[in-house]
C-alpha cells in the first residue's frame, strides 16, 4: 500500500492506493466519527464489493446502512439524491453516521453532496472503484448533481476523510469503462507533467492490458498531482482550474447529446482534442504535438472527434459553464504539452473554427 496526502491544514486526509483494501477494516475505522456508517453504492459495484466492505465493518462493531441506487450518469440528478435522504433519515442515521461512497464518480459525487448537506454535514469517506475515480473525482472534494442545463451545476466542495482507492476492483471494470478512466490520466500529463505523459507513451497497452504495476503507478502520479493542485487552491479560484482541461467542450457534449450518451471519460477526450486545436490555432501548440497527443488517445481507445452538434449549440452549452466569469467564458489550453493556462480572452471566431475542425460530419 501507497500513502499521499491531500495537505489541507486540520482537513488534511490520506489517501490510500493498494491492491486488496476494500476489507481492510483497519484502514477505515480511525476515520469514523462514531461506530455508524451508510455505503451508498449502485447496483453494478454492490454485488461485487459491498459485502466485503460491509461485512468488515459489522466485524469491528459498526452499524452499518446500506443504499444501493441505479448504476448510470443519468441518474445524477436530484431524484436520486432524494432516494438517499430518504434511506438516512428512514434509518435514523445521525450527525456522527459516516457516508461511504463506494463505486465511480457518480456515485462519489452524489454520496458526497448527500454527506455535505444531510443534517448540515456528516462526515464522508471515498472508495472509488473505477479508474476514472480513483485518478480524479474521489480526490478535491467536489460533490454534486446534473441539471439539465449543464454538468455538475448544483453542489458543494465537501472533502472526504479519508480516500481508498484498491486498485484490485480495477480487474472487473468495464473494458469501456477503464478506457474512459485513461482520458483523465492523459490529462495530468498534459496540464503539467511532461515527464508522465511521456511515460504513458511508453506504456499505454500496459494500462490496456491492466498489468497492476502500471495500473498503480498511473492511479499514484495522478492522486499525487492532483492532490498538489487541490492543497493550493481548494475552491477553485486559481490554479485548480487547470484540472478541467477539455472538460468545458466535454460537459458540452455529455449535455448535448443527453447524460450518460457518451462516458464523461469519452466526452473529455474529445473535448481536450478541441481544446488543443484551439491552442494551436493560437500559434502555441503544433501540429506535431497535437498529432503526438491524438495518436496517444487513440491508443487508449478514446473519441478524438466530438458529435456534430453544431458549434452553436456547443457555444450555447459551453456559456452555462462554471468558469464562466463576468460574461466571459474562461477556457483551458495548453502553451506546451506540460503547460496547461487559464485564458479568459479567446476570440469566440477562435473557439467556433476548433469545434468545427474536431467534430465529425
Amino acid at each position: 500500500m501507497r500513502t499521499l496526502k491531500v495537505a489541507l491544514g486540520a482537513r488534511s486526509y490520506p489517501i490510500h492506493i493498494g491492491d486488496r483494501l476494500l476489507e481492510r477494516g483497519d484502514l477505515i475505522l480511525p476515520y469514523l466519527k462514531a461506530p455508524l456508517a451508510a455505503i451508498v453504492s449502485n447496483e453494478t459495484v454492490a454485488p461485487l464489493y459491498l459485502p466485503g466492505l460491509a461485512g468488515a465493518l459489522r466485524a469491528a462493531g459498526v452499524q452499518v446502512t446500506e443504499i444501493v441506487l441505479p448504476d448510470g450518469e443519468q441518474y445524477k440528478n436530484w431524484q436520486t439524491l432524494n432516494r438517499i435522504f430518504d434511506a438516512l433519515l428512514e434509518s435514523r442515521c445521525e450527525r456522527a453516521t459516516t457516508i461511504i461512497a463506494l463505486g465511480g464518480g457518480v456515485i462519489g459525487d452524489l454520496a458526497g453532496f448527500a454527506a455535505a448537506t444531510y443534517q448540515r454535514g456528516v462526515p464522508f469517506i471515498q472508495v472509488p472503484t473505477t479508474l476514472l475515480a480513483q485518478v480524479d473525482s474521489s480526490v478535491g472534494g467536489k460533490t454534486g448533481i446534473n441539471h439539465p442545463l449543464g454538468k455538475n451545476m448544483v453542489g458543494a466542495f465537501w472533502q472526504p476523510r479519508l480516500v481508498l482507492a484498491d486498485t484490485d476492483t480495477l480487474r472487473t471494470l468495464p473494458e469501456r469503462e477503464l478506457r474512459a478512466g485513461l482520458a483523465e490520466v492523459i490529462k495530468y500529463g498534459l496540464i503539467r507533467d511532461l515527464p508522465f505523459f511521456s511515460w504513458l507513451e511508453g506504456n499505454m497497452e500496459r494500462l490496456r492490458a491492466r498489468e497492476p504495476d502500471a495500473l498503480t503507478h498511473a492511479v499514484e502520479r495522478s492522486c499525487a498531482s492532483k492532490a498538489e493542485v487541490v492543497a493550493a487552491d481548494e475552491t477553485e479560484s486559481g490554479v485548480r482550474a487547470l484540472l478541467n482541461l477539455g472538460h468545458t467542450f466535454g460537459h458540452a457534449i455529455e449535455a448535448g447529446l443527453g447524460y450518460g450518451e457518451w462516458l464523461h471519460g469519452e466526452a473529455v477526450a474529445a473535448g481536450t482534442v478541441m481544446a488543443m486545436e484551439l491552442s494551436r490555432r493560437l500559434g502555441w501548440l503544433g501540429e506535431a504535438d497535437l498529432a503526438r497527443t491524438v495518436s496517444l488517445f487513440e491508443r487508449a481507445g478514446l473519441p478524438t472527434q466530438g458529435p456534430a452538434l453544431g458549434a452553436d449549440r456547443y457555444l450555447e452549452l459551453m456559456a452555462l459553464d462554471k468558469k464562466v466569469a463576468a460574461g466571459k467564458l474562461r477556457l483551458i489550453l495548453l502553451e506546451a504539452i506540460g503547460r496547461g493556462v487559464i485564458r479568459g480572452d479567446v476570440p469566440a471566431a477562435e473557439i467556433r473554427a476548433a469545434i468545427e475542425a474536431c467534430c465529425r460530419g
